[in-house]
């Protein structure tokens, strides 16, 4: 059955609508036509595609409120059901009377499987929907299973859920039971994806029904589970909660095989859906530029309805997977909708169209919506969202509407909460019993003959997850990329190179006008290219690590707002034509074989683009990625992924990742919101060697820095907390472009005055541009007793270094740590102890100089920045302190 595209209209409501009361049409059989109004049938039609999702009986409980489907009565449209529809009609619906279409448009759209496209704007996107979703799905694109493959799926969903609570009945799983048929749709919608061409799928998950996943999905031995509710440790077993692990395994369907990899998940439920996302985008780009279409990687997202519907990220990945740069082929969604959330009711409601998938309209997202315990109806859902996405490459919804038989964790008393409910889903006899009780009705099978296959798969799916722990051929783990091969090339370029990668960046197309700060930029860099020892600033050393790496064959990838000029002007990556909308990248002139370069200003969001490119660069391991955030402290919306993923996601999973985090920072008397990437805050989150906190001081440090990150082999996060303003504006931190050719990255720098060590008295050690402000304050006073030394690396703390330069000032008395942060906000409280050791032994005293603790932050006044400044630096300058 199926209906064309230039049938589809916006209903109106039928003329003369009359009452429900309306006379039979027995009494009215002598005096209507025989032949239904076109109009009429059309509009009879338009009304169930709009209106019908509203009358579904999808809700297994019978809890939500459903639209009354008198509405949908062909009577009110002036339709009767022993009239006969016009030849046109007859073949647009496939029958040929009112009666019979009537049915069938009920059974389409208000049985236990319907499509709401309410929110599909488009008309003609929206006409391919109700044309594609009245054929019949599951023949014409056969990826369902046979209804004996399909109940035998059931029975290992439901066998695992009481396999693990009858031996564990304490034990924390987050059982699946009420929504089992999640596992037979994921098998189907991966066949279906392996039939399209898809080879790669990136699965996402929540914790409810992510044990029954990994075992009856991804392969992961049922002993090795088992063992972990029994309180064992099973040997290479990460470091977290059974029902936050990740795998990569290859499923075998009929339609050929999927490699498929569950990522890993903390608590925060909805934070993995940016991260996966990213995932699939790195998937895609390295499948090459002509996997387009359905083909290739395809992310599908698994939710619960009540973090899709109240966890901001959803809304902001939704966005951003849809935006140059982030665009990732669509996105197939799965609701496991419990209609509870923890012990608030999370019920749907037809009558007021009120939807847990609402956040998605959006992005035009198509929503369908099936009773869980009608699991025949799951290969239809399946092939039409797998068309959809292909087709338009745009996201689709698969809500799945069961409900949770028991508590939130098992552990729970939702009848203490939420009793109607909690007295329904206990009542009900399991999805087992209902797919037999559907498919004797549907004459499949006698009820016996059912109950014994139901038997003998609960038999054999018990048998093998009693057997010995398999080795792992694929892997226990979600994937993870292999280390990058890093290019030969790695040492640092010679003057030569870069004066000839400046003359290829600068060359300007015809006609192209810049903006005239540009062209100063660019006259800057001409000069730079032609002498040696032309001062080298912050924009332009990092341009130049930049190139250095991409013509060795490293890709680039910079993302984050304003990034393509810097919040701070500071970068320049595309140059505006002033006359057209022509752009101009200098870094993508360097030549043919140069690698690729993204430079993507991101929406006005931090959460999802942070864990977008985390995502991102677990699966690219050759791309250097950064974040930069417009201001430090902006990186507070993105603090999940800081906590979760970034710092942790190492010990917690063995899931290593490079993303650079560039965080703009420095006190100028601009506020408390403009001034701190919140150092400090860093700092607690540093053990075990899992990030790199460094706070550069020279331009020739920030491109050291920069390519030491893209080439190091030891792949660790990267909390840059790069200078704002006052310092790329400062002149005694720019360098010389020979001097990029030598040495590498120092974490800790030495004073360049030159003053014999036996003179040095007193040192005082900084970070960032407040050196800069102590180096003119020694000399304003004279106090060549002091050495100004600069704490490049925060963490890992360079102890040898520090060590081993304290050695060789044997008159030091007195180190002093200076900071232009609050007490509270520095890296005083980060960095203590490893000063004290450091100094114990020598007998040298310790103590920090900074403003004082403070609850809000570095002041909105410029004239008070400056006093504190002040002020600070002669403290930290003389004996006494201040």
């Amino acid at each position: 059955m199926s209906t064309s595209s230039s049938s589809f209209s916006e209903p109106r409501p039928p003329q003369g609508w009359p009452s429900y009361g309306s006379p039979t049409q027995d009494a009215q059989a002598d005096t209507l036509p025989m032949l239904a109004p076109a109009e009429a049938v059309r509009d009879f039609a338009d009304w169930h595609r709009q209106r019908g999702h509203a009358c579904a009986r999808v809700d297994p409980l019978g809890l939500s409120a459903r639209a009354d489907d008198r509405m949908l009565r062909p009577q009110l449209f002036g339709l009767y059901p022993h009239q006969a529809l016009s030849t046109d009609d007859a073949e647009r619906h496939g029958v040929t009377h009112v009666a019979a279409l009537d049915e069938r448009l009920k059974a389409i759209y208000c049985g236990d499987l319907t499509l709401d496209c309410s929110a599909v704007r488009d008309a003609g996107r929206a006409a391919w929907c109700f044309d594609t979703f009245e054929q019949d799905m599951a023949a014409s694109l056969e990826t369902g299973p046979d209804q004996g493959a399909l109940l035998d799926r059931l029975v290992a969903a439901q066998a695992w859920e009481e396999l693990v609570g009858e031996r564990h009945p304490h034990g924390k799983r987050f059982s699946l039971e009420g929504c089992e048929s999640l596992i037979p749709l994921v098998h189907q919608l991966l066949a279906g994806a392996a039939q399209q061409g898809v080879d790669q799928v990136v699965l996402g998950a929540p914790h409810r029904g992510r044990v029954n996943l990994l075992v009856n999905v991804l392969g992961l031995p049922a002993q090795e589970v088992l063992e972990h509710f029994a309180g064992q440790e099973p040997a290479g077993w990460p470091q977290d909660l059974v029902y936050h692990l990740g795998r990569r395994h290859t499923v075998e369907t009929a339609q050929g095989a999927v490699d498929v990899t569950l990522a890993f998940n903390p608590s925060h439920l909805q934070s993995v859906f940016p991260v996966v996302s990213g995932m699939v985008h790195a998937a895609r780009a390295a499948q090459g530029p002509g996997t387009q279409g359905d083909a290739g990687a395809m992310l599908l997202a698994l939710h619960g309805d009540a973090a899709f519907a109240g966890q901001g990220v959803v809304m902001e990945t939704l966005h951003l997977t849809r935006h140059p740069g982030y665009h990732i082929g669509g996105t197939v969604h799965i609701v496991i909708n419990n209609q509870v959330g923890f012990t608030a009711a999370h019920a749907m409601d037809g009558v007021q169209h009120r939807y847990c998938t609402d956040v998605a309209r959006m992005v035009d997202a198509p929503v369908l919506r099936v009773n869980a315990e009608a699991a025949d109806q799951l290969g239809r859902a399946a092939a039409f969202a797998l068309a959809y996405r292909a087709r338009f490459q745009a996201d689709v919804l698969i809500d799945l509407v069961g409900y949770r038989r028991h508590g939130h964790s098992e552990h729970d008393v939702q009848e203490l909460t939420r009793p109607q409910m909690a007295h329904r889903t206990l009542a009900r006899p399991g999805v087992v019993q209902a797919c037999v009780e559907r498919l004797v009705r549907a004459g499949v099978a006698s009820r016996e003959a059912l109950m014994q296959r139901v038997a003998r798969a609960r038999a054999a799916a018990l048998a093998g997850w009693g057997g010995p722990v398999p080795q792992h051929p694929d892997g226990g783990g979600a994937r993870q990329a292999a280390p990058a091969q890093l290019p030969t090339r790695a040492n640092p370029p010679t003057p030569g190179q870069l004066q000839a990668w400046l003359r290829s960046m600068v060359a300007l197309p015809d006609d192209f006008r810049p903006h005239a700060q540009v062209e100063a930029l660019r006259q800057r860099w001409q000069r730079a290219a032609a002498d040696e020892t032309a001062p080298v600033d912050w924009c332009l050393a990092e341009n130049l690590a930049y190139a250095s790496l991409l013509a060795a064959g490293v890709p680039v990838r910079i993302s984050g707002m304003d990034v393509q000029r810097g919040t701070f002007f500071h970068r320049h990556a595309v140059w505006h034509d002033q006359a057209s909308l022509r752009t101009h990248v200098p870094l993508l002139q360097l030549g043919a074989g140069a690698a690729g370069l993204t430079v993507v200003n991101s929406p006005l969001a931090e959460e999802a683009v942070l864990g977008f490119e985390y995502g991102r660069s677990v699966l690219d391991t050759r791309t250097l990625a950064l974040w930069e955030a417009q201001f430090g402290d902006f990186v507070n919306e993105a603090q999940v992924y800081l906590d979760q993923y970034l710092s942790s996601g190492e010990a917690k999973w063995g899931q290593t990742a490079a993303l650079g985090v560039l965080l703009p920072h420095g006190y100028e008397g601009n506020g408390p919101e403009h001034s701190t990437g919140y150092l400090s805050r860093f700092l607690l989150l540093c053990g075990d060697d899992n990030l790199r906190v460094v706070c550069p001081s020279t331009a020739v440090q920030w491109f050291h820095l920069l390519r030491q990150q893209a080439l190091d082999p030891v792949r660790k996060p990267l909390i840059a907390l790069t200078p704002k303003g006052s310092l790329y504006a400062e002149a005694a931190s720019h360098g010389e472009l020979q001097a990029l050719s030598r040495g590498g990255f120092a974490p800790l720098l030495g004073d360049d005055r030159g003053q014999p060590a036996e003179q040095v008295h007193r040192v005082v050690l900084s970070s960032g541009k407040l050196h800069y402000d102590l180096a003119r304050g020694r000399e304003e006073l004279q106090a060549h007793e002091v050495a100004l030394w600069r704490l490049e690396q925060l963490y890992p703390f360079p102890r040898l270094t520090l060590t081993a330069l304290l050695a060789a000032h044997p008159q030091v008395k007195e180190l002093v740590w200076a900071q232009e942060e609050h007490l509270n906000q520095g890296a005083w409280s980060g960095i203590r102890d490893e000063l004290t050791q450091a100094c114990r032994a020598r007998g040298i005293r310790v103590r920090c100089v900074s403003r004082v603790a403070n609850a809000a932050g570095a002041t909105a006044s410029v004239h008070l920045h400056r006093r504190e400044q002040r002020e600070l630096v002669l403290g930290a300058l003389s004996s006494a302190g201040v």
